[in-house]
């Protein structure tokens, strides 16, 4: 059985994890849980461990003041994404809570299957690796939010700018390479509309990844993939991930070059009974686009993020994930 947060109603409200990707990520997110919150600690230790030399590296840099290799880089930023998203989601398990539903965006997607069990933690942690140094060599590039449909971008996209996210009706992430990425901002910010860059030096969701990506389709295949125990809906479907999706090694691989939608899925998500969403991960990104969303704005569905929004001392995080726990584990209160 699972337990769920208690609502205003008389039903309790399933608990759903949203699990973040690229651009949440930020120097010292999560190293305040890391040797004080057991089940964090412990989960990112799997991921660490099947990674050898290589994850000692990575958890050194993302614990140091010092990194060899900025958290940004393709090489930490994802892999630490899906270290920090499986480890919250192991941590929330640990509260007594099974999840009745997964949603990650981008790399957040591979943690949802691991803790959906379609991947065993060290097998994707391999995966991940081996994916990251083949993007590593990619083009230059990167990543822009604006605030607009995609649509309304559609007329301003050339030179291999293109949607590769839609988070949002009215927030949209645009990838490509260098110098057209630049170009093409440059232009919508002359049309007046608000561009953010995004913490990327990979036009992630980007066809120019795509060649890269299907590089990593042997890898994938040599592991084993199980149907998913829990309810995972897929970013990149907008809707649940089938048997057939989750054992075909080319589904996996294509995700770096394959635009993220995570509005249409987060929709799927909130159809039907409320949902009390978690935000498991790095910042509060995907906590504020489901505060938009009708579900949440009318009260059947509800957010709530295990981390502080942004950069944060040390027991900031640990305080956030403490009323987090009191939440969804009134036992714990």
């Amino acid at each position: 059985m699972s337990r769920s947060m208690p609502a205003a109603g008389p039903e309790p409200l399933p608990v759903a994890l949203l699990l973040p990707g690229q651009g949440a990520q930020h120097p010292g997110m999560a190293t305040g849980l890391y040797g004080h919150d057991e089940a964090f600690t412990g989960a990112a230790d799997e991921v660490f461990a099947a990674l050898g030399a290589d994850g000692g590296r990575v958890r050194d840099d993302w614990l140091g003041d010092r990194p060899r290799v900025p958290v940004d880089h393709v090489t930490r930023s994802q892999i630490l994404l899906f270290t920090i998203d499986y480890a919250l989601g192991r941590t929330v398990e640990s509260w007594g809570v099974r999840p009745a539903g997964l949603l990650g965006h981008s790399v957040g997607e591979m943690a949802g299957a691991v803790l959906a069990g379609v991947f065993a933690v060290a097998d994707a942690a391999r995966l991940m690796w081996d994916r990251v140094t083949r993007l590593a060599e990619g083009p230059a590039g990167g990543m822009v939010a604006v605030a607009a449909a995609p649509d309304a971008l559609a007329p301003y996209l050339r030179g291999g700018v293109v949607v590769g996210a839609h988070n949002a009706p009215r927030q949209t992430v645009l990838a490509g390479p260098e110098p057209q990425l630049g170009e093409v901002t440059s232009l919508l910010r002359e049309q007046g509309m608000v561009c953010r860059t995004v913490p990327a030096s990979t036009p992630f969701h980007s066809p120019v990844l795509a060649p890269l990506a299907a590089r990593a389709e042997p890898a994938f295949a040599t592991v084993r993939a199980r149907p998913p125990a829990l309810p995972l809906i897929s970013g990149y479907t907008a809707a649940p991930l089938t048997a057939d999706q989750a054992a075909d090694p080319a589904w996996w691989s294509s995700h770096p070059a394959a635009p993220v939608r995570f509005w249409p899925a987060l929709d799927h998500l909130l159809r039907g009974p409320g949902r009390q969403l978690v935000e498991c991960g790095p910042g509060r990104g995907l906590t504020a686009i489901a505060r938009r969303h009708p579900a949440v704005l009318a009260g059947r569905s509800r957010v709530l993020p295990l981390l502080p929004a942004g950069p944060a001392d040390q027991a900031e995080a640990r305080d956030c994930l403490a009323a987090a726990r009191s939440v969804l584990d009134p036992a714990a209160a």
